[in-house]
């Protein structure tokens, strides 16, 4: 049998007639548009997605859309995620909300349906380090950086004034920030802040190396277990385990030492730097909302017994701070823990409003 020779022009043009192969780059295959003939075979399925919820939340889908403001900070691009709702019959006014420590600014979805049902234009960024916006693997954490970077945001948005609302860590923030741009704060509202108390005063220095450690244990079940025991008294409804969603996604998906360690980092700043000592220097008209049954307070586990007792005590804390402020009011929520906008949302949502809507 005689062994047919190929000649190149033969064998390209018998290559040319055969089924592409499905094994290029996943880059550079472009997308066949819906209706078209098939011009190859369908390519192999895509890799499934990583479990749980990556660092940037990509796959985690916000109340509102999401915009990002872009900034160069510490020699580092970073985008900062934020939501800037427009209502429909505008009042003029708009309102700034600062998220806690364990949470992002979707949670606040209620509130801003809330304000803007009211004319009130509602912005509601991701600090650096959390929800959308970027998590950077070295920065040094300030109340006094992310008060900059804030207010960067609401130049860029063209809003010179607003009304603060900061709740938990937000609460440290706002009042910062008010601290920082008086002449730009309407009215401040802190929604059971944290940092009324000195902690690093009574409680045992912690490295951030520590808080990284601990971070990296935590888990779907440890996260729902804290807030069940810090912020509602032993119970659980089933809509507090919205408020879970992202801490706990985070911890399934395989670059969670990214989140980890910016909120070691983010820990190491909310405990060393308190706000207290310059609460009577606000002159921002001021609300205080107090769930009275709350007891957050940071290193509670490892303080000594004596102090551990006499920390996060929100009945007290309460009254204490609203003396320091002057002027300021108090609202105080009998019953209610750290999350006044969870488990009372009717009571907060009146008293917020309430307090924005009174007369200059």
């Amino acid at each position: 049998m005689r062994t047919l020779a190929l000649t190149p022009v033969l064998a390209s043009l018998l290559l040319s007639l055969l089924p592409a192969s499905g094994c290029a780059p996943a880059s550079r295959v472009e997308p066949r548009s819906a209706g078209s003939p098939a011009a190859r075979p369908a390519e192999p399925p895509a890799a499934q997605p990583a479990a749980g919820l990556d660092p940037e939340l990509t796959s985690y889908a916000y109340p509102y859309p999401v915009r990002y403001f872009e900034v160069e900070s510490q020699r580092q691009k970073l985008r900062m995620a934020y939501m800037d709702v427009q209502p429909e019959k505008p009042n003029g006014r708009a309102v700034l909300l600062l998220h806690g420590k364990n949470f992002a600014g979707a949670y606040w979805e209620p509130t801003i349906r809330a304000l803007t049902e009211r004319g009130f234009r509602v912005i509601a960024p991701d600090q650096i380090g959390f929800g959308k916006s970027t998590k950077p693997a070295a920065y040094q954490f300030s109340f006094h950086g992310l008060a900059e970077m804030t207010r960067a945001l609401l130049d860029s948005l063209g809003v010179q004034r607003t009304a603060v609302v900061g709740h938990s860590m937000g609460g440290m923030l706002a009042a910062r920030f008010a601290l920082m741009f008086a002449e730009r704060t309407e009215r401040l509202i802190l929604v059971n802040p944290i940092g009324l108390e000195d902690w690093k005063t009574v409680v045992p220095y912690r490295s951030v190396d520590a808080w990284y450690k601990q971070e990296l244990e935590a888990t779907r079940d440890s996260i729902r277990e804290y807030q069940r025991k810090s912020y509602y008294d032993g119970a659980w409804k089933p809509e507090y385990e919205r408020v879970i969603e992202i801490q706990a996604g985070w911890t399934e998906h395989p670059e969670y030492p990214r989140v980890a360690w910016c909120s070691a980092l983010t820990y190491d700043m909310v405990f060393t730097q308190p706000v207290v000592y310059e609460l009577p220097r606000l002159r921002t008209p001021t609300l205080l909302v107090i769930g009275l049954r709350d007891r957050t307070a940071l290193g509670r586990a490892w303080a000594p017994k004596e102090a551990a007792d006499a920390l996060g005590d929100y009945t007290t804390l309460g009254k204490k701070t609203a003396q320091a402020i002057p002027g300021a009011k108090l609202v105080e929520l009998p019953g209610v823990g750290h999350m006044p906008q969870i488990e009372a949302f009717e009571k907060y949502r009146d008293a917020l409003v309430g307090f924005l809507e009174q007369a200059p």
